[in-house]
C-alpha cells in the first residue's frame, strides 16, 4: 500500500499525535488541529462534534479548517463543500474556523507556480514529475498564502481525502452495527444507508472515531460537479455560502470588528512612497488631544494611541510628522522619463520565443506603444490588525493573505520568536493582492509591545493609499508583420519597459525585504513580470522581450498580475491587425488559434450570447479572450479561458459601458454559484481599471487618494452582464483573476469600433492615441 499525503489520519484527536505529510519524503508533523469538548480530528482538515440544536436533538456538526484568507472569494464555503459532499454531510450542519499555521497547510501549487521567485534555476530544470523541490519549499516556510487561486489545484484532494475518512468511520461503525459489509453502505445527509436502514452521524459518532479509516481513502467514483447553465427560476444554490447570513444581518467579524478588553486604538502617519525616514513631529501638539494613551515612533512611520480611533487619528494629524528621502521617492513624472527612455533604448532580456521575429520586424507592418498607469488596490475595508501580549505570547488578529509572513513579521518587531507569536487570521473586507502585504502586523506589535496594551491599528483611507503598494506603471511598444497577402500573421514581438515587479514583490513577502532594499531588484530580467504577453496564436516568429526599468516606485501584486496589462496590449494589438488586413476580428483570431479548442469555443460562445455583429464601424461592439495558467509543478498546467464582448460608447470625455458579455472555461465547475460570482466581480473589477483607479505620484505622494477620486464606476455605471460557462471536464481552475483580465481590450476594441479612436493607454482615456 502506497503512502499517502495523510497516510496517518487521527480519530481521537490525541495529543502528540502525527500527520505523514508528503509522498516520497516522508516528513512528521504535530496534527494542528485540537480537539474542544465532544468534539475528535479527523485529520488536518476536519473536526466533528455533537451539537444540541434548538430543538434539544442531537447532531453531529463538521468543522473544516480553512488555511485561505477569505476576501469575498468564497474560499470557505468551497473548501467545506468538498468534503461535505465526500462526507455525504448535511450542508446544514457543517462549519469553519480559520486554520493554524502548520506545515500540514502548505501549498505545493503555488511554491511550483512560484519558483522562479525563490528557486529562479527551478525552470531550467524542467518539469518536476513528483514536485519534490516545491512541496519541500513549501512545507519548510510553511508556504499558506493566499494567491494566484491555487485552492483547488493544491487541496481538492486532500479535503475529498477527509471527507472520505470521514464517510469510512462513519460506514464502519453502521456496518458492524448491522453485520455487513462497511463497503456497502453510502451516506447521505449525515446518515448512514444500508438496504432501508440508516443511522444518523450523531448517534454513530462516539463508536465511529474508534475506527481507522482505510489508509488509501476510497473515494466516491467522480467529484461532484455542478452543470454550466442556468439556475432554475427561483431554486436556491445547492450549497449556500457560509458567510452570506452574517454578512447580511450584520455580524459579520471583520479584522476591524475585533474588540478585546481594555483595547487602545491606533493611528499611523506613513512616509512618502518610497525610501523614506521619519525625521521630526511635535509630539506636544498630540499631547492636547483628549484620550491620548501615547506616541510610538519608529524609522518609517509615526503612531499616536487613544481610547478611540478618532482621538488618535486626530493626534497624529496634529503632530504633523514630517518625512525626508533615505532613497528614491515616487515622482511619476520621473516614472514616464525612466520608462519612456527604458522603452526606446533600454537593453531588452528576451524572455519568451518561438522562432525569431527580428529580421521580419525591420520594417514591421504595424507598431504600436501601450501604457498602463499605477493602479490601486482599493479594498472596501481598509488595513486592521489588533495584538496583545499576554503570558509571553504575542496574540495577534490580522485579515492577512500571508499569516506565516505576518506571524514572522510580528515576530521580529516584537524581539520574539515566530513560535510564540499567535495569528488569528481574520476575514478582508476585500484585497485584491492588497493583504498580501505584511507591514501591518509589524507596526501594530511594536506599538503594543511598547505600551504593554492590547492595541488595534487601522489605516485610515489617505493612509491605505499612501502606504499601499500599487500595480506597476509601463509601456509596451509592439511589433507585427503581415503576410503580402494580409491574411496570416508573420511575425510579432511585444517589448516590455516594466520594472521586475514579481521579483520585487516576491522579495518583500518571502524573503522580509523593507521596500527601500526591495527597490533596487527593479532593473533585473523578470518573465513573471511579462506572463501572457506571448500570443497564442499561430504565429510562426514570435518572442516577448522585456526591458526592465527602475521607476522608483515600488510595485505589488494586483488581481489579475501581469495578465491584467498584457492581455490588454495583446488584445488590442490583434485588433489592430485584424484591422489594418481588413478582416472581421472575431474570424480573424478564430482563423489563428489552431490547437486551443478551448479558447475558440469560448469566442463561439460569447459571440452568440452578445449577438456578434462583426464588430462594424459605429457598432461600439469590442472583443477579446485570453488563457491563464497555474504551473502546478507537472508537465501540464491548469488553464483557464475567456472570451469577452463589451459594447461600449464615448461621451462627453465619459467611456460608457452598456453591456458586457463572458464565455468562461474554467473546467469542471465545483459550486456554480462562486464560479459565477467570481466571474462576475472579475468583470466589474477589470471595467473599473479599464475607466478608474489608477492614480499618479508626486513627492511620493498619490494625486488620487480618496476613493472618491479614483474614477471608479458606480453602481449606475455598471453594464448589463451575461456570463455562460463551457461544460467541461478539465481540472478546475479558479476563476477569481481570470475574470478581469480581457476586459479592458475589448472595451477598447469595442471604442474603436464606435469612434474611430484607438485607446491604448490604461486606464483608457478620451482621446484616441
Amino acid at each position: 500500500m502506497r503512502l499517502t499525503r495523510r497516510g496517518l489520519l487521527v480519530g481521537a484527536g490525541v495529543g502528540g499525535a502525527l500527520l505523514i505529510a508528503f509522498p516520497l519524503i516522508p516528513r512528521r508533523h504535530a496534527v494542528p488541529l485540537v480537539a474542544g469538548k465532544d468534539e475528535h480530528v479527523v485529520d488536518a482538515f476536519l473536526k466533528v462534534g455533537k451539537v444540541r440544536s434548538s430543538s434539544g436533538k442531537i447532531d453531529c456538526m463538521l468543522t473544516v479548517a480553512v488555511p485561505f484568507c477569505e476576501m469575498g472569494q468564497g474560499i470557505t464555503t468551497l473548501m467545506a463543500q468538498i468534503i461535505a459532499d465526500e462526507a455525504g454531510a448535511d450542508w446544514r450542519k457543517v462549519a469553519v474556523e480559520a486554520s493554524p499555521i502548520s506545515p500540514a497547510y502548505a501549498d505545493a501549487v503555488l511554491s511550483a507556480h512560484w519558483a522562479p521567485l525563490w528557486m529562479p534555476a527551478f525552470a531550467s530544470l524542467g518539469a518536476d514529475p513528483a514536485g519534490i523541490l516545491p512541496r519541500l519549499h513549501a512545507e519548510r516556510e510553511p508556504l499558506m498564502i493566499t494567491a494566484d487561486g491555487t485552492a483547488l489545484a493544491a487541496f481538492e484532494t486532500p479535503l475529498r481525502e477527509a471527507g472520505a475518512a470521514l464517510r469510512a468511520m462513519m460506514a464502519q461503525a453502521a456496518a458492524d452495527r448491522w453485520g455487513v459489509g462497511w463497503e456497502e453502505c453510502d451516506t447521505k445527509d449525515s446518515e448512514v444507508l444500508y438496504q432501508g436502514k440508516r443511522a444518523s452521524f450523531a448517534e454513530l459518532l462516539d463508536s465511529a472515531v474508534a475506527y481507522d479509516p482505510p489508509s488509501i481513502p476510497v473515494l466516491r467514483a467522480d467529484p461532484p460537479r455542478e452543470p454550466p447553465g442556468q439556475f432554475p427560476e427561483g431554486a436556491p444554490p445547492r450549497h449556500p455560502r457560509l458567510d452570506l447570513p452574517a454578512k447580511v444581518d450584520g455580524s459579520f467579524t471583520f479584522a476591524g470588528d475585533v474588540r478585546l478588553p481594555g483595547m487602545v486604538f491606533a493611528a499611523i502617519a506613513h512616509g512618502p512612497q518610497g525610501a523614506t525616514i521619519l525625521s521630526s513631529y511635535d509630539k506636544q501638539a498630540a499631547a492636547t488631544v483628549r484620550g491620548l494613551v501615547g506616541v510610538v515612533r519608529a524609522k518609517r512611520w509615526l503612531a499616536a494611541v487613544a481610547t478611540n480611533w478618532h482621538a488618535a487619528d486626530k493626534a497624529v494629524r496634529a503632530m504633523e510628522p514630517q518625512f525626508k528621502a533615505d532613497g528614491p521617492v515616487a515622482e511619476s513624472e520621473k516614472t514616464l522619463i525612466a520608462i519612456d527612455k527604458a522603452l526606446n533604448k533600454g537593453d531588452p532580456v528576451r524572455v519568451f520565443a518561438q522562432g525569431d521575429p527580428d529580421a521580419l520586424l525591420e520594417k514591421p507592418g504595424l507598431s504600436a506603444r501601450y501604457d498602463v498607469e499605477p493602479a490601486l488596490h482599493a479594498p472596501l475595508e481598509t488595513a486592521s490588525a489588533t495584538a496583545r501580549m499576554r503570558q509571553g505570547k504575542l496574540e495577534l488578529w490580522i485579515a492577512t493573505q500571508a499569516p506565516e509572513r505576518a506571524r514572522r513579521a510580528a515576530a521580529k518587531a516584537a524581539g520574539l520568536s515566530r513560535h510564540d507569536v499567535i495569528v488569528y487570521p481574520m476575514h478582508a473586507g476585500g484585497s485584491f493582492d492588497a493583504r498580501l502585504d505584511v507591514r501591518i502586523a509589524a507596526e501594530v506589535s511594536a506599538i503594543a509591545t511598547t505600551l504593554n496594551k492590547p492595541v488595534q491599528l487601522t489605516y485610515s483611507r489617505w493612509q491605505e493609499s499612501l502606504a499601499g503598494v500599487p500595480r506597476t506603471a509601463l509601456s509596451a511598444q509592439l511589433d507585427g508583420a503581415l503576410s503580402l497577402d494580409k491574411i496570416r500573421v508573420l511575425g510579432w514581438r511585444a517589448r516590455l519597459a516594466v520594472p521586475a515587479t514579481a521579483r520585487e514583490s516576491g522579495a518583500r513577502l518571502l524573503d522580509g525585504w523593507g521596500i527601500a532594499d526591495a527597490l533596487g531588484l527593479q532593473d533585473r530580467a523578470d518573465a513573471m513580470a511579462c506572463e501572457g504577453a506571448m500570443p497564442l496564436y499561430r504565429i510562426p516568429e514570435k518572442a516577448v522581450d522585456h526591458v526592465p526599468v527602475a521607476i522608483g516606485l515600488p510595485t505589488a501584486r494586483f488581481r489579475g498580475q501581469a495578465h491584467g496589462y498584457t492581455a490588454f496590449f495583446t488584445e488590442s494589438f490583434i485588433d489592430e491587425l485584424a484591422h489594418l488586413a481588413n478582416k472581421e476580428p472575431l474570424s480573424f483570431r478564430i482563423g489563428m488559434l489552431e490547437g486551443q479548442p478551448r479558447l475558440v469555443d469560448c469566442l463561439s460562445g460569447v459571440a452568440r450570447l452578445a449577438q456578434w455583429d462583426g464588430g462594424v464601424e459605429a457598432s461600439g461592439q469590442g472583443i477579446a479572450c485570453h488563457r491563464m495558467d497555474l504551473a502546478t509543478g507537472q508537465d501540464v498546467p491548469r488553464s483557464g479561458f475567456i472570451a469577452v464582448v463589451a459594447t461600449a460608447r464615448a461621451e462627453a470625455g465619459v467611456v460608457r459601458v452598456e453591456r458586457i458579455s463572458a464565455y468562461v472555461d474554467i473546467g469542471r465547475i465545483v459550486n456554480m454559484g462562486i464560479a459565477r460570482q467570481q466571474i462576475e466581480g472579475g468583470l466589474m473589477f477589470g471595467l473599473a481599471h479599464a475607466v478608474g483607479g489608477s492614480t499618479s505620484y508626486a513627492k511620493g505622494r498619490p494625486k488620487a487618494g480618496r476613493l472618491s477620486q479614483l474614477g471608479l464606476p458606480l453602481l449606475a455605471d455598471c453594464p448589463k452582464v451575461d456570463i455562460a460557462f463551457a461544460d467541461s471536464k478539465a481540472e478546475p481552475f479558479d476563476p477569481g483573476e481570470l475574470g478581469m483580465v480581457a476586459v479592458a481590450p475589448a472595451v477598447a476594441n469595442a471604442l474603436f469600433s464606435a469612434t474611430g479612436a484607438r485607446f491604448r493607454r490604461l486606464p483608457l482615456i478620451s482621446e484616441g492615441l
